[in-house]
């Protein structure tokens, strides 16, 4: 029986979690849940699961959510706060941790678990970008296991060969091969790309995701991040890891081997997939999903991303190839440019502007410790917010 803390319930991935779960009651036990602000939608997955500890992100509705759970005649603990994130991630109660809290908040606690030595299955792409480095020395300081559950990471991670471990020449592989969607604006003429709308950008063609993530996937930033990803997770260098845009999503990444062999894991858009594969592994498990139709979908394309509408993808190797903090710059920046983006009426072709602005403000550092991490990531939101407001003015 495996004892479960999810940091994220209430969003995409966390319910695609609890969905695989909920199929395997003699497999998984759920210990503790842990939200950012959605009390009612926590509180309903309590009286689910009656996980012995439930959390808040913002301290501010403690009250709010022990209320709710005595309602219910729930014993579950209501806790709240950033520390109470980091103490149930690294809980001796618990051996896996599902990380699917979205952005910088999900860095600390992502950390705790790695360090406490759990099997971390990752879906928090901003705790590898941010600090990869902290992330691997944490890992081996603990003892513990990542498994990522990004679609396309654990496609990747599907098509490695046994005993991997970072080493892609040790491997035999040439190149790892991301595939893009190409997001709601992939037709989209660029001069049109200024009208978009946040509606229109959520819009995902495929997937069933979140606003920020949704945002990042039609600016390609998303693409972006996971080469940074697929960097930490991998072993990779830059120039060995390449993105195509492939319309279908079914499949769902691929490995070049130096023989000439290429492998791809394929399947329905759907991260119970995912989940479901990284929550039994190495072992596998009826995950819920519909089958794969080859017959019916009939064709799979692949495309050369447009890197010009969408300079987010581009901005995200330069980063990398920058090294220490710049990723961290990068990342900061665009969340706050995608907010603004979301509520304040920046422009859709301004966020990679704002990103790339805040990236040549920053000179790349080496990255030390957590600290000097969050200070890169203050400053370079602080950059971010004065080049969002002139843009604005």
């Amino acid at each position: 029986m495996k004892r479960i803390a999810l940091l994220g319930a209430t969003g995409s991935i966390g319910r695609s979690a609890l969905d695989v779960i909920a199929r395997h009651p003699d497999r998984f036990h759920v210990h503790a849940l842990a939200a950012g602000r959605q009390v009612p939608a926590l509180v309903d997955l309590c009286r689910r699961f009656r996980p012995r500890i439930a959390a808040i992100a913002d301290p501010a509705l403690l009250a709010s959510l022990a209320q709710g759970l005595a309602e219910h005649g729930l014993d579950t603990e209501a806790v709240a706060g950033e520390q109470a994130l980091t103490a149930i991630a690294a809980a001796p109660e618990t051996d896996t941790v599902i990380a699917a809290i979205v952005g910088s908040a999900g860095l600390a606690s992502t950390l705790a678990a790695a360090r406490a030595g759990k099997t971390l299955l990752l879906a928090n792409k901003e705790a590898v970008v941010m600090a990869g480095e902290l992330l691997y020395r944490a890992l081996a300081e603990g003892g513990g296991r990542l498994l990522p559950i990004d679609s396309e990471h654990n496609a990747i991670f599907q098509c490695l060969p046994a005993g991997f471990d970072r080493d892609l020449a040790a491997a035999g592989i040439r190149r790892l091969v991301l595939t893009a969607s190409g997001g709601p604006f992939r037709d989209l003429p660029a001069a049109e790309l200024a009208a978009v709308t946040p509606t229109q950008a959520c819009s995902h063609p495929t997937w069933s995701m979140g606003q920020k993530i949704s945002v990042d996937s039609a600016t390609l930033m998303n693409k972006g991040l996971e080469v940074i990803e697929a960097h930490w997770l991998f072993g990779a260098a830059p120039d060995q890891i390449d993105v195509v845009v492939h319309p279908q999503s079914l499949v769902h990444s691929l490995v070049e081997y130096v023989d000439g062999s290429m492998l791809a894991q394929l399947g329905s858009p759907d991260m119970r997939t995912v989940l479901a594969h990284a929550l039994a592994w190495p072992e596998r498990i009826d995950a819920g999903v519909e089958r794969l139709d080859l017959l019916r979908h009939g064709r799979l394309d692949f495309l050369a991303p447009d890197r010009q509408r969408f300079p987010c993808l581009d901005l995200a190797y330069a980063a990398l190839r920058a090294g220490g903090n710049a990723s961290c710059v990068l990342n900061a920046a665009n969340e706050v440019a995608v907010q603004a983006f979301l509520e304040a009426g920046l422009s859709f072709p301004d966020i990679a502007a704002v990103v790339e602005t805040v990236l040549a403000s920053v000179p790349a550092a080496p990255v030390q410790d957590l600290a000097s991490i969050l200070e890169c990531d203050s400053r370079a939101r602080r950059l971010a917010g004065v080049e969002v407001s002139r843009r604005l003015a």
